[in-house]
């Protein structure tokens, strides 16, 4: 490696305490530090180049490591601090991380997709690996020995004549500031002390004691609290309000009204919801009546026209065999919550310098920044936003919506720091949803059974519309007296896509193609949930290769193997099947085993479920048993992250596949709690078992969102056996089931 090691070390040989390999980065520049002209670097490495973007060597025999990805409960931070301390070879206790700061850490965009592993944790990897053989060259100079006369244990620096200095000696000068090369290879597996096990994650002990961690215990010295108002409805238009009497009531202090937005500020949080309710109960609006109902949204997917059709030829079937027979099936997701259990919230300051501090749970804390910005009429270097555990969800809920109404709160009331969070109701009203979606499933077959022609077509609504460095994407920024029009979204394309996000199944068929109908009109609001389109995708794909495997008369698991390749994607499959025992096990009354499996987007992490089930014919209540998942997340670093998090992709989605569904009338949402929202409780989750496969060696693979499908269609697949009756609408509501199950009885 001694090649990489030819930077100029003239001029950094004046003391100073540290090794500086950290400097702030300007938000007016965070979204433009690719450089399409050098060699791509490895993940995340490519937009940040500057290695002191990534580490910084402490003189207090620490380091610090900045990342621009968050902790939303993924484990992530944990992570990225294993592969740093393992390629820098110091002890893990060594390492400080500073996570999601605007002003301080490389901008990573969004936190979400399940690309923290493969993106970040990669460049943090190739960033210490580089800095390792930095501190390596200088260490050879200082001793005046040869570099391969060199080891090093916790950041001590060993020459085999027993001379020695450490990394925190070698901080003799002002800041490194070079680019990475990407050319350090990283350790190989068999050196490593911490990837590859399952370090305590370092978020949990403080929630586990109580601490207040969360965003929404934050309480910070001179803290006000802000409540808005929302309108009854999505159009609706504020007409009236009588601001006086809310202003003279106990601790206001002061109301806000900028179009049709209305919120109040107080000393205590009570009051701020007292004096919205009197705002409130004397708003008059102009309300409109045009959403097309929960009942009816299916039909209007169909009949509306899409802005965009987006075909996808993957295997166009050569010869010209006419199928034997032809399968079709039709389902169907409505729209879901995030229903996070702790309400969104953020803290917002306007400093004496002219700075808006927004202390907030966002995922996207850089474009959140810029679009606060611009909504508030500041240069981008003038909002900084800097990222706190929240009690939320995975996804793009109303952690960006409350940073922004903290902000236009603490606009008007400035050096004060305003604390907002919404109401439940506001919360179930207004989040963004998980789009409906309507999945129609056709297959051409050969007397054997085998797909000749598979067809696949897609009706969605967006799966995204996060701020993005945009206003109008914010929800009260649409209701300011001078709003802010919301951008018309766009589908992702290949290999993330969106609402054909898993639409292409990984099976090798002879002929295959997709078709996406993209409809950007959104009757009500709708956004990025965990794994976007790929859990109603994989839940209709693996739905049908049952429906197919039945008509074939084909055990399901056969039928899958038969069709492929990937030989991974068979290990993940076969190991899931044979640890939850599909071979042996037997049939009883009103129970049934099912399977399903996906590669998250075809490019992340693997997974297969298999589900045991038993269906009450009485009353439609399903009992899911027992759950055996298998992963493989390639090189894995931490395999108890790992299993937790497609544990708990599991059990979300059986939540939202036995429970959950968003309802609404022509004017307004109808799930405004808990309710008439309902989700999984502790006593209805299975036991569940994850195995998992380790590639050592190979790319990490992201595991966050790999669950959810394989899990709704394990569960239609299961249900399947074990009535007889095949369920192609989510969720499977007791109403539901009897209703099938009735049907089936009168047939």
């Amino acid at each position: 490696m001694q090649q990489h090691l030819s930077i100029s070390r003239r001029g950094f040989l004046k003391t100073t305490g540290y090794l500086s390999l950290a400097f702030a980065i300007p938000l007016d520049n965070a979204l433009s530090q690719a450089d399409n002209t050098k060699p791509r670097l490895p993940g995340d490495l490519n937009n940040n180049r500057k290695l002191s973007a990534w580490l910084r060597i402490n003189a207090n025999q620490t380091v610090t490591l900045m990342v621009g990805k968050v902790e939303l409960g993924q484990g992530i931070l944990t992570a990225v601090t294993q592969v740093c301390a393992d390629e820098l070879d110091i002890d893990f206790s060594r390492v400080h991380l500073i996570s999601g700061d605007t002003a301080l850490v490389p901008n990573e965009g969004v936190t979400a997709g399940s690309f923290s592993m493969p993106n970040c944790a990669t460049a943090v990897q190739y960033a210490s690996a580089e800095v390792r053989s930095i501190l390596l060259g200088l260490a050879a100079e200082k001793l005046n020995q040869p570099l391969a006369a060199l080891s090093v244990r916790d950041g001590k620096i060993t020459a085999q004549n027993g001379t020695h200095i450490a990394y925190w000696d070698l901080v003799l000068g002002a800041a490194l500031e070079r680019d990475a090369t990407g050319l350090v290879k990283p350790k190989p597996a068999e050196q490593h002390r911490y990837i590859g096990q399952s370090v305590p994650r370092t978020d949990l002990p403080p929630k586990i004691l109580g601490d207040a961690v969360f965003l929404q215990e934050h309480r910070p010295a001179g803290m006000v609290f802000g409540h808005l108002v929302r309108p009854p409805t999505y159009a609706a238009k504020l007409l009236s309000v009588n601001m006086d009497m809310a202003q003279t009531m106990p601790g206001v202090v002061k109301v806000v009204r900028n179009g049709s937005f209305l919120g109040v500020i107080a000393q205590r949080e009570e009051q701020a919801l007292a004096a919205a309710q009197v705002l409130s109960a004397s708003a008059k609006w102009d309300v409109e009546k045009k959403l097309p109902t929960h009942e009816g949204i299916f039909e209007w997917l169909r009949n509306t026209k899409p802005n965009r059709i987006i075909e996808t030829k993957v295997q166009p079937r050569a010869g010209g065999q006419a199928p034997a027979k032809t399968l079709a099936a039709t389902y169907y997701r409505p729209y879901q919550m995030h229903a996070s259990i702790g309400t969104s919230a953020a803290i917002a300051t306007m400093g004496s310098d002219g700075v808006m501090l927004i202390q907030t749970h966002s995922q996207s804390v850089f474009e959140t920044s810029l679009a606060i910005a611009k909504m508030l009429g500041l240069p981008p270097n003038k909002v900084r936003c800097q990222h706190m555990q929240g009690a939320g969800c995975y996804g793009h809920n109303m952690a960006d919506d409350a940073a922004a109404d903290a902000a236009l709160l603490a606009m008007t009331v400035p050096g004060k720091p305003v604390r907002l969070q919404y109401t439940r109701e506001q919360e179930h009203k207004w989040e963004p949803y998980g789009s409906a979606m309507v999945i129609q499933t056709k297959a051409g077959l050969d007397a054997n059974g085998n797909v000749l022609d598979w067809d696949l077509q897609i009706w969605s609504t967006p799966h995204g519309t996060r701020p993005s460095g945009e206003p109008g994407n914010l929800l009260s920024a649409r209701y300011l007296e001078k709003p802010f029009t919301q951008p018309v979204p766009v589908n992702g394309g290949p290999p993330n896509y969106a609402a054909d996000r898993n639409g292409i199944a990984l099976y090798d068929f002879a002929g295959h193609q997709v078709l996406t109908h993209f409809i950007t009109d959104m009757p009500i609001r709708v956004s990025s949930t965990r794994g976007l389109g790929a859990y109603a995708n994989v839940f209709a794909i693996e739905s049908f290769m049952d429906e197919l495997a039945t008509a074939a008369h084909v055990d399901p698991l056969t039928y899958r193997l038969r069709f492929l390749k990937d030989e991974r994607a068979r290990d993940v499959l076969q190991k899931a099947a044979d640890q939850f025992g599909w071979n042996s096990w037997k049939k009883t009354p009103n129970r049934g085993r099912g399977i399903g499996f996906a590669r998250y987007k075809n490019i992340a992490g693997y997974c297969a479920v298999a589900l045991e089930v038993e269906v009450n014919p009485r009353n439609g209540r399903i009992r899911v048993l027992r759950a055996v998942a298998s992963a493989d997340s390639g090189h894995i670093v931490n395999p108890d992250g790992v299993s937790n998090q497609i544990e708990g992709g599991l059990i979300q989605s059986l939540s939202w596949s036995l429970k959950e569904e968003v309802k609404f009338d022509d004017t307004q949402i109808l799930s405004t709690d808990w309710n008439s929202y309902p989700i999984l409780t502790f006593s209805e989750i299975p036991p569940v078992e994850v195995v998992l496969i380790n590639r050592p060696g190979a790319p990490f693979l992201g595991t966050g969102e790999a669950s959810q499908g394989p899990t709704s269609a394990a569960l239609a697949n299961a249900v399947f056996e074990a009535t007889g009756v095949r369920f192609r609408q989510l969720p499977f509501t007791p109403e539901r089931i009897k209703q099938g199950l009735d049907k089936k009885g009168t047939a």
